[in-house]
């Protein structure tokens, strides 16, 4: 219809149950259980059918059933107990005195996606979870961190499956008033519109606000009636697959995310940049730099990189962004009135050093280039990450290239169990989940009666079960299958047998298949009469991925076999929901990517807390978790360049483990009492998963290894009309410009060995540096055990003392190696700039002898 004007009705709450409203209003219920009780023991039937979501739930709870509970002693003492819980930790000002900021100074963390919760459609798989993960725990902790995203009206897809077993995408429109969030103002109380150049047109956004805690996320949203349908459409989808959309979006992301906290009167002092999607952040942010401090392009580049962290979580480069250089150059345009630079100049940014101006532009070159601190997400991605990118940096050997990691970590108060939450405040107390890799958390851990945790993870099984059960009744009734069918769905799995969870997205490398590559065996394993085994499949492959449907379609075809298909099942639509539901009733969490594509692989985490233990290839963080005594490894993390053969290996391994290791452990049982050896492999595991892979760990390691040093950076660089970064911009053009006539002349040592352990070998260099002084450069004695005939195990770099002036820029230096060790050696000489990490990686600023 035309012109049709629509209104909000909600319910008239009595005063007494105001608070209720307000405690919608802040997604902060959801990682608090007895808020999430507080809501659902007004109506457990409603509470489900709203979808968990506080405001749609609202519009269904009768008024009288609100007045009834307005003289209700009990709800209301509840309520309280909610309420004083609330203003300790959200309305109470967070302590920032570690933190050298003023009030309107933030770190600015930049995501595609967030998942916060399954009620705010915001997000596609791990990368999202980890970002809600980051916010809450940042909130729980007290940084004055702000979040900042796009707000899709359509989200990621919904999952269906056809009769066939293909999947099928519906992208169902998200009604934003059921979200608790409103339009964002600055401090003169107007709303904040913030617009961005575009190829067709000017692209304007809206800015959206949700609290999460005490930290605030940003999203903004294209769909206003001023923009044309095209620019509408730019926030309509998480990940479009239409490359001119993406990249649209994150231009929106990066360029009018700064723009947005500009508007909002906030100053991104750190920006935390979460993935490439998020890279042209840093080019509007130099920009704006350059015009609140009155400086060049160059120095406002040194202040935006040592104060930028830089996240990827793509173990493979043909992961990564890149767009072609003729669609980024209208974006970039603009930029070169604020710059002073050419558009071919700033897209070279994004280029690998000595590509052409046509060549595509790359997300991740773009974000590194700008970024002081780069990290993988874990121990071996970390590795990974500086083999797949030693381009960048040519010349520096490959453990130096500066990418560091920091392992994943999970938000623990949203992802344990209440039956476990309620284990660990009768153990420990009511303030655990502020510290919970504290040694008396894990000792008490251990504390716990085996028989309550027992019984409290078999109440998460039979829950997991019954939800099971109903999604897939409501799965089959969509596909209007036979009564005999449905009532077979009515009655799958067995609360009481070994239950297997394997729920992820359905990308090839992830290899669902390694599991049905002996169906025999795995029939036999799953229908054993005194030992049966179930399993529990979920995911989603990408709209454009037919391999990853295929993988699904035989996962599905399988699982529809008469004589076991009450054992083993494929849930459709896999959420945030149902994923709290297999971490925490599965018994086993199963994974089997292809080493090493697992960048990090958060969901063995979440289970890991719950007691579950993991059966999972040595990659991502289990490479770095795993031990005997709380899980199982499927190989030993060996490097194959066959990958069928590497296949059959793994997939004989998977079924070994499981018929003499797994199966064994659950059901040997003394008497028929308690699986005592399963129980302390539980507790081993919630001890991991709390102490070395909890997002208050995460966010805390972020904190000290970069946000605060980088914001003490801050300080000191733009300080005194930024004389620090001016000097540190003057230092680089001078080392760029001279570098071209540095070079190491010969090198000499003192004997020709053999060498035995102790002795010292003296080295001296001859060194023409030119125009640069000894104290603009390191000269460095670089060593090592051999790995090949021309190039070393892993280098030591010894500084060299200069010892003579020889005159004419020439200079000799000496240092000396100290034989600890019995082998075969080799040693070089290398220049490098003096600086700190930023100024002495300079790519290309490396001579070697």
């Amino acid at each position: 219809m035309d012109h049709l004007q629509t209104f909000q009705v909600f319910p008239r709450i009595p005063k007494p149950l105001s608070f209720l409203e307000v405690l919608s209003r802040n997604i902060w219920w959801c990682w608090h259980h007895d808020a999430v009780e507080l809501f659902r023991r007004i109506d457990p039937r409603l509470w489900d059918k709203a979808g968990r979501n506080p405001i749609v739930f609202s519009t269904f709870i009768p008024q009288h059933r609100l007045e009834e509970l307005a003289q209700d002693t009990s709800f209301l003492a509840h309520m309280d107990r909610v309420k004083k819980l609330f203003r300790e930790r959200v309305c109470t000002p967070s302590d920032h005195e570690r933190w050298p900021l003023e009030r309107n100074n933030t770190i600015a963390y930049f995501s595609m996606e967030f998942g916060i919760h399954e009620s705010i459609p915001l997000f596609a798989g791990g990368l999202g979870i980890l970002a809600g993960d980051h916010l809450k725990a940042a909130s729980d902790i007290g940084l004055p961190l702000t979040g900042v995203g796009l707000l899709y009206r359509q989200g990621y897809f919904r999952q269906y499956l056809d009769s066939e077993g293909w999947q099928q995408e519906d992208y169902t429109e998200t009604d934003f008033y059921q979200i608790p969030m409103v339009r964002a103002k600055n401090k003169s109380g107007k709303f904040v519109r913030i617009g961005v150049d575009g190829p067709d047109g000017h692209i304007l956004a809206d800015v959206w606000r949700i609290k999460v805690g005490n930290v605030t996320l940003y999203l903004l949203d294209t769909n206003i009636p001023e923009n044309s349908r095209e620019i509408r459409n730019i926030t309509a989808r998480l990940y479009s697959g239409e490359y001119g959309t993406r990249l649209a979006q994150e231009v929106l992301l990066g360029i009018g995310g700064v723009r947005a906290l500009r508007a909002l009167d906030l100053n991104p002092v750190i920006c935390h940049m979460n993935e490439g999607h998020c890279s042209f952040a840093n080019v509007e942010r130099v920009a704006q730099l350059m015009e609140a401090h009155a400086i060049d392009l160059e120095t406002a580049q040194e202040i935006a990189a040592r104060t930028t962290i830089f996240t990827t979580h793509t173990p493979v480069a043909a992961g990564h962004d890149e767009f072609p250089a003729d669609q980024v150059r209208p974006y970039l345009l603009p930029f070169e009135g604020r710059y002073g630079i050419s558009v071919d100049k700033i897209l070279s940014w994004g280029q690998m050093d000595g590509a052409d101006s046509h060549s595509p532009l790359s997300m991740f070159v773009l974000g590194v280039r700008l970024a002081r601190y780069c990290n993988g997400v874990s121990r071996l991605h970390g590795s990974v990450a500086r083999k797949m990118w030693a381009g960048v940096w040519p010349g520096l050997p490959e453990e130096e290239i500066p990418i560091s990691h920091v392992t994943n970590g999970v938000h623990i108060p949203s992802w344990l169990s209440y039956e476990n939450a309620l284990l660990c405040e009768r153990y420990i107390g009511p303030n655990w989940r502020l510290t919970p890799s504290a040694p008396e958390v894990l000792t008490r851990i251990d504390e716990m009666y085996d028989e309550e945790l027992w019984r409290a993870h078999e109440m998460s099984r039979s829950r997991l079960i019954r939800t099971c059960r109903r999604l897939m009744v409501q799965q089959y009734g969509r596909r209007n299958a036979p009564k005999a069918v449905m009532r077979e769905a009515e009655a799958v799995l067995d609360q009481d047998i070994l239950t297997i969870g394997f729920a992820r997205r359905f990308a090839t490398y992830k290899r669902a298949f390694l599991l049905f590559m002996d169906l025999k065996r795995l029939e036999a394993i799953i229908n054993n009469p005194s030992r049966p085994v179930q399993f529990i499949f979920a995911g989603k492959a990408h709209p454009k991925d037919n391999e990853g449907k295929g993988l699904i379609q035989q996962v599905v075809a399988f699982a529809q076999n008469s004589h076991i298909r009450h054992r083993f099942i494929f849930i459709e639509d896999y959420d945030i929901h149902l994923a709290r539901h297999l971490v925490h009733g599965a018994d086993v969490w199963l994974n089997t990517p292809r080493r090493p594509f697992e960048a990090c692989g958060t969901s063995g985490m979440k289970a890991a807390i719950n007691g579950v233990l993991n059966l999972s290839i040595l990659d991502g963080w289990w490479d770095e978790g795993y031990n005997p005594d709380r899980g199982w490894a499927i190989g030993s993390g060996e490097a194959y360049e066959d990958n069928a053969y590497q296949d059959t290996i793994e997939s004989q391994a998977l079924y070994n483990i499981l018929e003499n290791d797994v199966i064994p452990a659950f059901y040997d049982r003394h008497h028929g009492g308690l699986p005592s050896r399963w129980i302390k492999m539980m507790k081993e595991s919630m001890k991991l998963g709390m102490r070395d892979f909890c997002a208050y760990r995460m966010v805390s390691d972020y904190e000290n290894s970069f946000y605060l040093p980088a914001a003490k950076r801050y300080m000191g660089l733009v300080g005194e009309s930024a004389k620090e970064a001016k000097a540190l911009a003057a230092q680089r053009e001078r080392l760029q410009r001279l570098w071209k006539h540095v070079r190491v002349c010969g090198y000499t040592r003192s004997g020709n060995g053999p060498f035995r352990v102790g002795d010292a070998i003296n080295v001296t260099s001859e060194i023409h540096l030119g125009a640069l002084r000894p104290d603009e450069v390191n000269v460095e004695l670089y060593y090592g055990k051999m790995r090949s005939i021309e190039t070393l195990h892993s280098g030591n770099a010894e500084p060299m003392q200069v010892k003579e002036e020889l005159g004419n820029g020439d200079f000799r230096y000496e240092s000396s190696i100290n034989c600890r060790l019995s082998g075969r050696f080799g040693f070089t000489v290398r220049v490098m700039p003096k600086g700190d990490d930023w100024t002495r990686f300079t790519p290309k600023l490396i001579t070697w002898a």
